[in-house]
């Protein structure tokens, strides 16, 4: 019987926040370059329409960064088509991702486009309304980027989830790769418009692989990016199915890329072969719930010692922590949450409550503090006092 060598929580804690780029000094006035750096680390930034404190694409980047400039990765995101590296798509969740990794994802579009993807009725405009779809995809040919709301049969129409049958006709275009976004309005509702007027031609222009390519690549991403996970955590991080990652997870177990290890708790998992094993990790950090560090929550709870669910969707009267309760990173553990507020009327940034975890070291509200400081400050408010 083949013996693995066993992974502890701590090490897989350091190796984990590694890979995700924590632990190394931000720059005190970061750059597109650095933000660039962690995209390239992480892959995607997943977005989410709640913007009680700011809307959750913007958070990883100031969790590995600091006080970096929002508008760098507005400008990577919609900005002057020259000056874009990122485009939105289906990843984990929606999400924003680097151009190069279209290609990858081609396979989930196909899917789409052949009704084997998207929800409920979407999948009706792969078949039998297929040409009613096809009517709005000419519309915006012709006269350029439009919102759902541009289209008159969309009047009268609000909400996250009031779809008309336009807005299903244009998510489904979205999710089978015809169209894009190629802007977000001040309300932050989306510009559709052609992917190959959205997406460089360098990009388009790339061969299509193979599913089971395609699927490898990203794994390989997901890998590079956990540094340390299990099957489950690999194929989490892009949304792949058991059929579809695990022949990609034994092909690169195979070239050496994935070493099988015990991973702490004593589950099966995989260290990718450039994974860093650091001595120490000197994080500070406050994380979006949709942070990758977080979001698979039985990992964090595994890797941290942490239970962590989001509440949003509990009766107030039932959450035990808050609406928007934010993880917070000290050295390699997670010693708190708080649930945190930007009331922009009174330029302040409101901590409705604050959790510490029984094992919190002594200094970790005092650090907790001066972390808040720096969100306040990113975010142009003034810190309320932190209650005692």
């Amino acid at each position: 019987m083949t013996k693995f060598e066993e992974i502890g929580a701590p090490l897989a804690r350091r190796i984990a926040l590694a890979a995700q780029g924590f632990g190394a000094r931000p720059a005190r006035a970061p750059k597109p370059a650095d933000l660039r750096r962690v995209l390239g680390k992480v892959h995607l930034h997943q977005i989410d329409s709640v913007n009680v404190l700011v809307r959750a694409h913007y958070l990883p980047a100031f969790s590995r960064l600091g006080a970096y400039d929002r508008a760098d990765l507005e400008t990577l995101a919609w900005g002057p088509r020259r000056q874009r590296a990122l485009f939105e798509y289906w990843a984990h969740e929606a999400s924003l991702l680097p151009f190069e990794l279209q290609p990858l994802l081609r396979w989930r579009m196909n899917q789409a486009d052949r009704g084997e993807a998207s929800w409920g009725r979407m999948r009706l405009y792969a078949s039998e309304r297929r040409a009613e779809a096809m009517a709005l995809l000419d519309r915006i040919r012709i006269d350029g980027p439009l919102a759902a709301s541009d289209f008159e049969s969309h009047k009268g129409k609000s909400g996250w989830w009031e779809w008309s049958d336009t807005k299903r006709a244009l998510e489904w275009l979205f999710w089978a790769g015809h169209i894009t976004t190629a802007a977000r309005r001040g309300s932050f509702e989306r510009l559709y418009d052609l992917t190959e007027r959205v997406i460089p031609a360098t990009v388009m222009a790339l061969p299509t692989p193979a599913d089971a390519d395609a699927h490898r690549a990203l794994i390989a991403h997901a890998a590079a990016a956990h540094g340390i996970a299990t099957d489950k955590e690999l194929r989490d991080y892009f949304r792949q199915s058991p059929e579809q990652a695990r022949p990609a997870i034994h092909a690169l177990a195979e070239e050496g890329v994935l070493i099988p290890v015990s991973v702490a708790g004593g589950k099966h998992g995989w260290l990718h072969r450039d994974a860093r094993r650091p001595r120490r990790i000197d994080g500070r950090a406050l994380l979006a719930p949709f942070d990758p560090l977080v979001w698979e929550r039985d990992r964090a709870e595994r890797l941290f010692g942490f239970r962590y669910r989001i509440e949003i969707y509990v009766p107030a009267e039932k959450r035990l922590h808050g609406y928007y309760v934010l993880p917070f990173l000290l050295g390699d553990r997670l010693v708190a949450r708080v649930d945190l507020k930007a009331d922009r009327k009174a330029a302040m940034l409101i901590v409705q409550s604050a959790h510490f975890e029984p094992d919190a070291p002594e200094d970790a509200r005092e650090q907790l503090s001066a972390e808040l400081e720096t969100m306040a400050a990113w975010l142009g408010l003034e810190l309320a006092p932190l209650k005692p």
